[in-house]
């Protein structure tokens, strides 16, 4: 046996001896998936163009694709990351000897390390990447608000899991009903802002499905937890989110894809539409059907449980460095001006296909980061007050640049 294939197997054999035999590899399996198509879906549905001035600029292989709408279906997978988010919650919320206000602290601190730690990196970046190798300013924004844009994702995530003591009472009293009302809601606004009398509704009402319809499938999740989410419920919520999400599209008019196009007036995710809980009903259904398979699944190949249990521990590194990763092989590349499916316009299918040939590139690099940034989700605990309050005072400041404020 060759040396590395050694160090392979001694690698999982470790991780197996340290997974607890009461571990739910399923629910760490569905999470996974779901955090792999986060950088999956930006690196293959983002792209950029190349400006006269040699900036780069957005742009997307959907505006000239609109068949890869159904790639958008598969890789929206944040149903199913806010389903696992709420049994996970259950779980941990059940566990915890302390106050409810404690528990809620350490999961909050847990998600805002990783946060703060890449706006305050980026921050730090901007201004020598301007003036020590003359990044275009253009380029800049462009970097900045890909950063910033999967962080929006941790906002409401914190404030569904700040709900979950009321979720855990909703699940208690209602079981899988306890979802229903956020449905119904999100369904109200939709008809309001996209049905006969829309012209007289004004346009920030979309934002009021931003919290129902995220927590739609974190209070799933939570039911679940509970033990009251039945396979009938599960079949019910296969077949029938299918079926809404059918009529949504063919009859209704909704935009086919799960993620914003460039130039299009509307978009199905920010804020969420009802197609987005009809997916996520879809995908919280099959989770839900495939638990006990995935799990004996992973239990089996030790080869498919180790890469499950690395990808769970890195979970914050990948949401807050994949694009950090793309924008490390674009930028540079930018110099050499048009380089097919990494710089230029995304319109044909041979950048599709180079897009797909870069794609292990931004693994390589996410992996090297995630190497250094993964200190971030660990405990800040040689870091003084002065230097906590300037990596706070740094995130402030990239924030404003990034979302145009400044």
């Amino acid at each position: 046996m060759t040396p590395l294939r050694t160090t392979l197997r001694r690698t999982l054999d470790r991780i197996e001896e340290h997974t607890p035999t009461h571990r739910d590899r399923a629910i760490d399996g569905l999470r996974a998936l779901a955090l792999l198509a986060v950088p999956t879906g930006h690196w293959l549905l983002g792209g950029f163009t190349l400006s006269s001035d040699g900036a780069i600029h957005n742009a997307s292989p959907l505006s000239a694709f609109g068949g890869l709408a159904p790639v958008s279906w598969i890789l929206q997978m944040l149903g199913i990351f806010f389903l696992v988010g709420g049994y996970a919650s259950v779980l941990s919320f059940r566990r915890h000897e302390g106050s409810t206000g404690a528990w809620l602290r350490g999961r909050l601190v847990r998600l805002g390390r990783p946060v703060l730690g890449v706006t305050a990196v980026w921050a730090a970046l901007l201004p020598l990447l301007h003036h020590g190798f003359g990044v275009p300013e253009a380029t800049l924004r462009t970097a900045s608000t890909l950063v910033i844009q999967p962080l929006w994702f941790v906002g409401v995530y914190t404030v569904v899991t700040a709900l979950t003591p009321y979720c855990v009472r909703a699940a208690r009293r209602l079981g899988v009903w306890a979802a229903a009302p956020l449905l119904g809601s999100v369904a109200v606004v939709d008809l309001l802002r996209y049905g006969p009398y829309a012209d007289a509704v004004p346009s920030w009402l979309g934002v009021l499905t931003i919290v129902p319809g995220w927590l739609f499938a974190y209070q799933l999740g939570v039911s679940w937890g509970e033990a009251r989410v039945t396979r009938g419920h599960a079949w019910a919520l296969l077949l029938g989110g299918a079926a809404l999400f059918a009529a949504l599209l063919l009859h209704f008019g909704y935009p086919a894809s799960m993620v914003g196009v460039p130039g299009e007036a509307r978009t199905n995710s920010h804020p969420p539409s009802l197609l987005v809980l009809a997916l996520a009903a879809t995908q919280s259904g099959a989770a839900v059907l495939l638990r006990d398979r995935l799990g004996r699944l992973l239990r089996r190949r030790p080869t498919l449980w180790a890469p499950t249990v690395i990808v769970n521990l890195s979970a914050m590194t990948i949401l807050c460095w994949h694009q950090t990763a793309m924008l490390a092989a674009a930028i540079p590349a930018s110099y050499a001006g048009e380089v097919p499916g990494l710089v230029g316009a995304p319109d044909s299918v041979g950048w599709i296909l180079a897009r797909l040939a870069w794609m292990p590139l931004f693994a390589g690099l996410l992996l090297l980061i995630g190497r250094y940034a993964r200190g971030f989700e660990s405990p800040w605990t040689g870091a003084g007050t002065a230097r906590r309050a300037a990596a706070g005072v740094l995130a402030a400041g990239f924030a404003v640049f990034a979302l145009g404020l400044a």
